[in-house]
């Protein structure tokens, strides 16, 4: 007797669906990682079941609240949105960034001095670069209490937040020394923690999700309005800092101070980073 087995028939159609269903769960995998591990995008909150954050959203009176209170942001230590970051700490005793030299001395007649300077503390080619370039605080503070005479008045102070891995530090110098003009100075630094690399504002605004053209404009907007009120100044005699807005460092390429928050975006032109002024711009995303 003869048996006769029957045919396995593959269905073409049915080979198909199964390839297809692969191919897009493979593509929805690349798509999920790169969102979130490049592009940075909050799936939750793309999806909708997250609330939008302020960014970009604020209102005249919130931006105005945060214009007045800018400076109760120097609190000298670092503010995190999480219990756990992951860092490659160069000294495992001390957080993410730290205050490396905390000084307040003041002689009569010669310098009045109160700084917090601060040290990131990562191992990382790039966080060295910042380290060293935090050093002028160190070293202009050092050159002011080896002075005398010179009736100097100088602060340093800072605050640092860590959001969504992305490391941002502030710091700010205040200087007065005699008759000269008061200046003050503004550093940030910008670091993304998970892929271990600095971050521009560019990049920033893509990662929160707010569009380019949009903020250019509110900067550009923004620095007409204070120019126009240096223009009714300089009719009255006086001599205030006058700016340039068709110049090119207010284009976001261009923009290397800002300032990252739970809640805000701090674009920042400090013009004493330049000259001898207290002049400065603040745009509040």
């Amino acid at each position: 007797m003869k048996v006769v087995l029957p045919e396995n028939k593959i269905n073409k159609k049915q080979v198909a669906i199964y390839v297809s269903i692969i191919i897009i769960c493979i593509i929805s995998i690349i798509i999920a990682f790169y969102f979130q591990f490049y592009a940075r995008i909050d799936i939750s909150r793309l999806l909708g079941f997250e609330s939008e954050t302020d960014l970009g959203n604020k209102e005249e009176e919130q931006i105005e609240k945060l214009t007045i209170e800018f400076d109760k942001i120097f609190t000298n230590n670092v503010k995190t949105n999480s219990e756990k970051i992951n860092f490659n700490a160069k000294d495992k005793e001390k957080d993410i960034v730290y205050t490396r030299l905390a000084k307040k001395e003041s002689k009569l007649n010669s310098y009045n001095v109160e700084v917090y300077i601060p040290c990131i503390n990562i191992e990382n080619p790039k966080i060295e670069e910042y380290n060293k370039e935090i050093e002028q605080f160190i070293d202009k503070t050092n050159s002011i209490l080896e002075s005398e005479n010179k009736n100097t008045i100088y602060t340093v102070e800072y605050t640092a937040n860590v959001k969504d891995d992305i490391l941002s530090l502030i710091v700010r110098s205040n200087l007065k020394e005699g008759s000269s003009a008061q200046r003050v100075i503004i550093q940030t630094y910008n670091y993304d923690l998970r892929n271990k690399k600095e971050i521009t504002l560019e990049e920033m605004l893509r990662i929160e999700g707010l569009n380019k053209n949009e903020i250019q404009s509110k900067i550009i907007n923004k620095i007409q309005e204070e120019q126009d009120k240096v223009e009714d100044l300089k009719e009255l005699g006086y001599n205030i800092y006058s700016r340039d807005v068709k110049s090119d460092k207010y284009k976001i390429e261009n923009s290397k101070q800002f300032y990252l928050t739970d809640d805000a975006l701090y674009i920042i032109y400090a013009y004493g980073n330049e000259t001898y002024t207290s002049e400065m711009d603040l745009i509040i995303i």
